[in-house]
């Protein structure tokens, strides 16, 4: 039996490496070594109980894999489902690792959480290993277990996690354990979750049936996807990410289901993800409209509707997965963070910012679903009106902006959303009741606006709208210029701006720095922003480019990782991606630029698919 390393030996495997598992409650990162990195419990902003990724390995992990270190001769997805399969090649043997989580629980007896972890042989024997250490929260804390049956249970108050094998092995936590995995006889471990709940038993074998049984419900979830999507594979994958990132209970969309990934290693830019962005979630109800996908644009609108009650007609900048207020940003002591990058925050300071884009977003979003031809129900045209009153009445005011600076300024990007506001606001209104009154009072700010930007906003000598008033920078979320309707789509100005950002914003290749680095006032620099190549996609597309559109979106297919995966930054050298990861706005952008190729005008239909 080949010797057994501990977790701790491993090295931090890039953000990239890792996959993704959900049961569209909470989320694993899972490397190619088969750790599982980070898991929070009982939901994505929970506590970490595999914490390893920013809390070393005194945080906990779990890893499923060979013995000795394996290279990874493939990694894949199955086809259009949220099962991974991971194949180590050993000595002329095969060893694969298939696992996921299961998201489908209506109607049956079942813990929240059910992970399942399947070992298989190909060749002859291969040794493994199950190193299953969980370290709950902040300060580590180890559990109290004892071996019910087959199943080792873990408990730390009104937390319980049990882990059954088939066939049986005993695993004692934080110990590793030697295994060997002959063909025809795979091992199959399931992890179950109970919080504030009775702790229901899941024999190996029925967890694996409930996962294959998932699967196939994500496959006909995709089958449901327009056929002729230009890139369909890729847009398929990041669509079922954003629904892997989308909490059920809610169907509220999660940022990302990791904090304090860096944007900059070794520095400070570290900040919890696990919150919903009103923009991000209104961008991803955007991407499923746009393949068909209703229910999922109904969900996040009746969720916001619940989230901002109490607010309206203030939009929050971002909410508890419940829509709850964001908890105070806070630091953890003794976390030494990916890559010594502290600290590791949890929390987030900018849920106290004033962010007008958000406004313009949302309202967009409403917009959409009603040219889709749905009717916004009163309560919802209701909410939609008190945000359209508050940005006419405030779109002068600075504000955070969509990249949260810490001195507000008067933003372009937002002065522009503002208008997209109360203009989406004033469509909707074509086919809901509206008071004469108001109608005037937001066609007077929908015009105030546009004259405003174009009078101020606009430096001839770049030919380009600004980051800021009285600002010579740019700004890459003006990308989304020609989506808008501000200014005509074919404009000098509006082809300025898109060629400007291109060009002085560029980090090399198909990437773009989404402002000139290090002008946020923050120490240290950061990587390309990818959504704002996604961004250029779409502006390239819908002012008459598609040729270009269809070939910078190749590129950034080639950036994405063997998984299919994205995460919100890269490193213009290296190509590793930095940040929260995966990133819901990074692959809502992806299906948006996907969709901007498919409409974009005949005239230019230069390259294909």
């Amino acid at each position: 039996m080949t010797a057994v390393p501990e977790t701790s030996q491993r090295p931090a495997a890039p953000i990239g490496d890792h996959g993704l598992l959900s049961d569209t409650r909470t989320a694993a990162l899972v490397d190619g070594d088969g750790g599982i990195d980070w898991l929070c419990v009982p939901r994505f902003d929970g506590d970490p109980l595999f914490g390893r990724l920013v809390g070393g390995p005194q945080a906990g992990a779990f890893r499923v894999g060979p013995a000795a270190p394996t290279p990874v001769v493939e990694r894949r997805y199955r086809r259009h489902s949220a099962t991974l399969e991971t194949t180590w090649a050993v000595d002329g043997t095969r060893l694969t690792l298939t696992e996921g989580m299961v998201a489908e629980l209506a109607g049956r007896l079942l813990p929240t959480t059910v992970l399942v972890r399947r070992l298989s042989a190909e060749g002859g024997p291969v040794d493994a290993v199950v190193d299953f250490d969980p370290r709950l929260g902040d300060r580590h804390r180890r559990p109290r277990f004892q071996h019910r049956g087959r199943d080792l249970v873990c408990e730390w108050g009104s937390l319980a996690v049990s882990l059954g094998c088939a066939p049986g092995i005993t695993v004692e936590p934080g110990t590793p354990t030697a295994l060997t995995v002959t063909p025809g006889n795979p091992v199959t471990l399931v992890l179950a979750v109970a919080h504030r709940e009775p702790l229901v038993h899941v024999e190996p074998a029925a967890a694996w049936e409930l996962l294959v049984a998932d699967e196939d419900r994500w496959r006909r979830w995709a089958a449901g996807i327009d056929a002729s999507l230009p890139f369909r594979e890729s847009v398929v994958r990041s669509l079922l990410t954003l629904r892997l990132l989308t909490y059920s209970p809610s169907q509220a969309p999660v940022a990302a289901p990791t904090t304090s990934l860096p944007e900059d290693p070794g520095g400070v830019r570290n900040w919890d993800y696990r919150y919903v962005w009103p923009r991000d979630a209104s961008i991803s109800v955007n991407a499923f409209l746009g393949v068909g996908k209703l229910d999922e644009a109904n969900g996040f609108l009746a969720w916001l509707l619940h989230a901002s009650r109490l607010q309206r007609p203030r939009l929050p900048a971002l909410f508890t997965l419940d829509g709850r207020h964001v908890p105070r940003e806070r630091e953890l002591p003794g976390w030494p963070g990916y890559l010594d990058s502290m600290p590791v925050r949890v929390g987030n300071g900018a849920a106290e910012q004033h962010q007008l884009d958000g406004y313009g977003w949302v309202v967009d979003a409403a917009w959409v679903l009603v040219r889709a031809g749905h009717r916004l129900n009163s309560e919802t045209w209701r909410a939609v009106r008190g945000f359209a009153d508050l940005v006419a009445r405030r779109w002068p005011e600075p504000d955070a902006g969509i990249w949260e600076v810490r001195e507000p300024v008067r933003h372009v990007h937002s002065t522009l959303m503002g208008w997209l506001a109360v203009d989406r606001a004033l469509r909707i209104a074509e086919t809901h009741r509206l008071s004469e009154r108001r109608r005037r009072r937001w066609q007077r700010a929908r015009d105030a606006i546009a004259t405003d930007v174009r009078l101020r906003a606009f430096d001839p000598s770049q030919a380009s709208y600004v980051r800021s008033y009285g600002s010579p920078e740019l700004d890459a979320a003006l990308l989304i210029l020609p989506l808008l309707g501000v200014d005509d789509v074919g404009s000098d100005r509006v082809r300025g701006t898109v060629d400007a950002i291109r060009d002085r914003l560029s980090a090399g290749g198909p990437l773009l720095y989404r402002y000139p680095p290090g002008r946020d006032g923050l120490p240290g620099s950061e990587g390309a922003f990818l959504p704002c190549s996604f961004w250029l996609v779409q502006a390239l597309a819908h002012t008459g480019r598609r040729a270009e559109a269809v070939a910078l979106f190749r590129e950034l297919l080639g950036r994405a990782n063997p998984l299919g995966l994205y995460g919100e930054e890269v490193d213009p050298e290296t190509g590793a991606f930095l940040g929260n990861y995966p990133q819901t706005l990074t692959h809502a952008a992806l299906i948006q630029a996907a969709l901007a190729i498919r409409d974009a005008p005949a005239a230019d239909q230069g390259a294909g698919e």
